[in-house]
């Protein structure tokens, strides 16, 4: 028999909300933020072209002592010993300017960015869009060996942050404009709008729907135009056609991912290493960037080609222009100056390091097939290619954004099958080797975890109706939803308001109702549905020939 209801207190507005979602997960406020991030990635690729200028004029000023924005590096300077005094400039400018200013300023943007997301809802100090190019500038015009991508990227995150708190949206469609700003900083520097998109799904974003990629994508497109109006439309890192590669030369690159991975778990790992080390110096750690900028100087002295950001030396690498000294250089002494400077706090980007260390070690291991095993068919600037990939895939943890990246800064769609299997190989075993990754260290010693996989939610789109309880005489005046909502719904309502049940009505014009959900039952779903990632079941068949196997084995 039906009961009518009364007194029952009604969720429509919510109800409504959730369901038009449902229902149409595009809507007008997606165009409203795709239009905010076209407008926010138009100003960043502003902010990276000026990025670019600052870091030019800064090395100009500093490595040649004229006043000149014209692309420079500091590999060709004449300053002898006096070289080692500039980084440690730069480095005391940049811990004053984290004292005074902002800490948030230190570090290479991406970590800092995914804190900010995960634990504060996406709020970034205003500060940050004008202090963070600015120092990042100082750090690498004075011989920082970092690259632009990572400050630009926590710059157009400020900078989409802000827009979002001046702005009346929710604190997910803040986590949306900020990242899109921060991807189409990327897109800007570099020309790559997919595997910016990439980025923001694998490290910033947390999710994948319709609601996030549009306005992210948006964002992208327009940081990747902006990168052509500025920058031109050439890739970023042209080197010649890539001979299509045969089985056994997959295999070797497939190896060489395995050995870039382990590699790039040491290069990670070592970082914290060292950042733990300048933490237990008894000085205030605004002096620690200075300390960092001596291993900056001195390693510039003996290889010059180590400071700066290092863009040529990619180039070179992907065309086989380098000797055998400089590819050593590359990879250990290069690998020294930023382990340790970024280890200090000081402010640069992990991309461009990364790619130089793991390119470096490419073209050496190739170089090395070459001499005792010349008959394999290994190409030096196809293995540099796929050990820079495979190194930025191992350390963050970025599969796919390294795979993409790679591809469209080089133009080389031939390379997908090389760098898809070294990349994949250094990502799985970083697994082994190490928690964390680059990323994620940072803000895992802080208590924050960030999510390392993207799985549906388990209660979502599973209707209340088969998890009813009966309605008692004194559950009329609870909330109430339909029995047509979800699981995840019911859920959201009882902590909404510190509900351990919710009445569920029937949906028609009678308002009857279908009965009472209990959070105990929501729970006890969740957890049955998460054991079952754990429940490892053998058919029968299969576990008698495993018994039969194990007593074998027992008797020999």
């Amino acid at each position: 028999m039906s009961q009518s209801i009364p007194l029952s207190v009604s969720l429509s507005g919510l109800h409504q909300r959730n369901r038009d979602l449902k229902d149409a997960p595009v809507n007008k406020r997606v165009f409203y933020l795709s239009l905010q991030a076209i407008f926010n990635a138009i100003i960043i690729g502003f902010i990276a072209k000026l990025l670019v200028y600052l870091i030019d004029g800064i090395t100009n000023l500093c490595f040649y002592g004229k006043f000149s924005f014209a692309p420079a590096s500091p590999a060709q300077n004449h300053l002898g010993w006096a070289v080692v005094f500039v980084p440690i400039a730069g480095g005391i400018i940049v811990g004053l300017m984290a004292r005074f200013g902002s800490r948030s300023i230190t570090g290479h943007g991406i970590p800092e960015a995914m804190e900010k997301i995960i634990v504060d809802d996406s709020r970034i100090p205003p500060a940050i869009t004008f202090l963070k190019p600015l120092s990042a500038a100082i750090s690498i015009g004075t011989g920082g060996p970092f690259g632009a991508e990572g400050p630009i990227i926590a710059t157009g995150g400020a900078f989409g942050s802000f827009t979002g708190q001046l702005m009346h949206i929710s604190a997910a469609e803040r986590k949306i404009i900020l990242a899109a700003g921060a991807c189409a900083g990327m897109a800007a520097i570099f020309g790559t709008p997919l595997a910016a998109v990439m980025l923001a799904i694998e490290l910033l974003l947390f999710e994948f729907s319709p609601r996030s990629i549009i306005p992210v994508a948006t964002g992208c497109i327009t940081g990747a135009g902006m990168h052509i109006f500025l920058f031109g439309s050439q890739p970023v890192f042209a080197m010649p056609p890539i001979i299509p590669v045969s089985d056994t030369g997959l295999l070797v690159y497939i190896f060489f991912g395995l050995i870039i991975g382990v590699i790039a778990s040491g290069i990670s790992k070592s970082v914290y290493v060292i950042e733990d080390l300048f933490e237990k110096l008894p000085t205030h750690w605004m002096w620690f960037p200075a300390f960092g900028a001596i291993a900056i100087g001195v390693t510039g002295y003996f290889a010059p080609d180590t400071m700066g950001v290092g863009y040529e030396n990619i180039r070179h690498l992907l065309n086989g222009e380098l000797p055998l000294s400089i590819l050593l250089s590359l990879s250990i002494l290069k690998y020294i100056s930023w382990s340790v400077s970024l280890g200090s706090g000081t402010s640069g980007g992990t991309l461009a390091p990364l790619f130089t260390i793991g390119g470096a070690a490419g073209a050496l291991l190739a170089i090395s097939v070459h001499k005792f095993f010349p008959a394999l068919p290994v190409s030096i600037t196809l293995a540099a290619l796929v050990g820079m990939a495979s190194m930025f895939a191992g350390a963050s943890r970025a599969l796919l954004t390294s795979i993409l990246f790679a591809l469209e800064t080089t133009g080389q769609s031939g390379a997908l099958l090389p760098l898809l299997g070294a990349c994949i190989a250094a990502y799985f075993v970083s697994f082994f080797l190490m928690e964390g990754s680059i990323m994620t260290e940072k803000i895992k010693r802080r208590g924050i975890n960030a999510p390392d996989a993207f799985q549906p939610d388990v209660l979502q789109s599973v209707p209340v109706t088969g998890f009813l309880s009966k309605a008692g005489s004194g559950d009329t005046g609870l909330p109430h939803i339909y029995e047509s909502d979800d699981l995840g719904f019911a859920a959201e309502m009882m902590g909404k308001y510190n509900l351990q049940e919710l009445l569920v009505l029937k949906k028609g014009s009678g308002r009857e109702i279908a009965g009472v959900i209990k959070a105990e039952s929501i729970l006890a779903y969740y957890s049955q549905q998460k054991q079952k990632d754990h429940d490892y079941k053998s058919p029968g068949k299969t576990r008698r020939i495993m018994v039969k196997g194990r007593q074998i084995l027992k008797r020999r």
